[in-house]
């Protein structure tokens, strides 16, 4: 199914450098441990729950690039070793249909404009009526419960802030 929005996940070259170097953005080691969470180690390199015995890493990670008071550093869990990436970014990652999450959508200077909760099966619809609001320019998905950062949405035809920046650039 084609949808009127991408879904991305943690870019491939900047958890690249995060593990080469050893040390997340913030200075924290990379440290990597076998997963024994079943069902509850969600992975944000490649938007799918980690298999027992999998090896993860924890790191801190700041999705919003365009800084303000919404550019929180949170925890977010990756592949310690190199992994496939979301290969399907024109559709809902199916490793997480199952969640209920919160979409917090922004507009173009980074600031929340809106918020629903919703379960995977109705996501793209929540998508899609978050996009119908012309100021809504992104959409971040976070766990309902920890709030912590799972993946961003963006129009199909638009390229947000946060991508034109660059996954690695920090905004003091």
């Amino acid at each position: 199914m084609k949808t009127s929005f991408r879904i991305k996940a943690l870019d491939a070259a900047y958890l690249e450098g995060v593990r080469s170097r050893g040390t997340d953005e913030f200075g924290n080691a990379v440290i990597a441990v076998a997963n024994e969470e079943p069902g509850g180690t969600p992975l944000r390199c490649c938007l799918r729950e980690a298999e027992i015995g999998e090896k993860v890493a924890l790191i801190a990670h700041q999705p919003a690039r365009i800084g303000g008071p919404y550019a929180e550093v949170g925890p977010v869990w990756i592949h310690a070793d190199r992994c496939e990436g979301h290969g399907a970014p024109d559709a809902y990652p199916e490793g997480f249909r199952h969640r209920r999450l919160l979409f917090r959508a922004y507009d173009a200077r980074g600031r929340q404009v809106d918020n629903r909760i919703a379960e995977g099966a109705v996501a793209e619809a929540v998508i899609d009526g978050l996009f119908s609001r012309p100021d809504v320019a992104y959409i971040h998905a976070r766990n309902v419960l920890a709030g912590c950062y799972m993946f961003t949405v963006e129009r199909a035809s638009w390229t947000t802030p946060e991508t034109r920046r660059g996954p690695t650039m920090m905004v003091g």
